[in-house]
């Protein structure tokens, strides 16, 4: 039990640690938005607790849930006891539901975060994907960033509409209609990434259309532009 409580306390202190990530990158304003980790070989995921101020965030108030987005105090191991890593009294973020369906139906999925970043969410106010024009967006997201379908907070809903839009696309990204971006990634680093790429090219492709239309690029070079980015640089 040991290990489970170093891995989970690890990824409580990279999961706070992220969300400076996201007001170092101007993503987020007062205490929407947020950051979650899946725990490694569990069915547990860690995530920001709800209405607390990021400059307040510390590993400790990182709510620990199941997979369903219930918060868990520890483990019931038999004769030893309870393993508790002490949970914060305070609720998860209003959009845990999301993350946990994300988990659930997405096993290769590490990380998951939700911005309401401007451009983003101005391309998501208007149900509209970001085409892909940019190398850039084919190094990172393969195509286009799609539009998830319009979804009400409270339940998995948003997180149905994720996995529908991510299941088929090679983009970490979805633009949820009339909400906001959310990225995935293999690592929560990796979702913070895709998050803050996301941005960039709304804003860049948001620009672009001022002048003019954009120029497409041909799906063929996009496909060579994801393989060689995804599979070659940097590896």
């Amino acid at each position: 039990m040991s290990t489970l409580l170093e891995t989970i306390a690890k990824v409580r202190k990279e999961v706070c640690e992220l969300h400076a990530e996201l007001t170092r990158y101007e993503l987020v304003v007062w205490t929407a938005g947020n950051v979650s980790g899946r725990i490694p070989g569990h069915d547990l995921m860690v995530i920001k607790p709800s209405g607390v101020s990021y400059d307040n965030l510390t590993p400790e108030l990182m709510v620990v849930t199941d997979l369903y987005g219930t918060p868990v105090r520890g483990i019931n191991t038999g004769s030893a006891g309870t393993v508790d890593w002490g949970n914060p009294d305070l609720s998860p973020s209003s959009d845990t539901a999301a993350h946990a369906y994300v988990y659930r139906h997405m096993p290769e999925v590490g990380g998951v975060v939700h911005t309401h970043s401007t451009y983003a969410t101005a391309w998501a106010a208007r149900g509209e994907e970001i085409p892909c024009v940019l190398t850039m967006m084919g190094d990172e997201f393969g195509g286009p960033i799609p539009v998830g379908p319009f979804a009400l907070i409270g339940d998995d809903s948003i997180g149905q509409g994720i996995v529908e839009t991510l299941k088929n696309s090679n983009s970490p990204a979805v633009l949820m209609q009339n909400h906001g971006p959310f990225t995935i990634g293999k690592s929560a680093r990796d979702a913070v990434k895709a998050a803050v790429m996301c941005e960039e090219v709304a804003r860049t492709v948001h620009i672009s259309r001022q002048l003019g239309e954009p120029l497409p690029i041909d799906q063929a070079k996009i496909e060579s532009l994801y393989d060689r980015y995804q599979n070659v640089y940097g590896r």
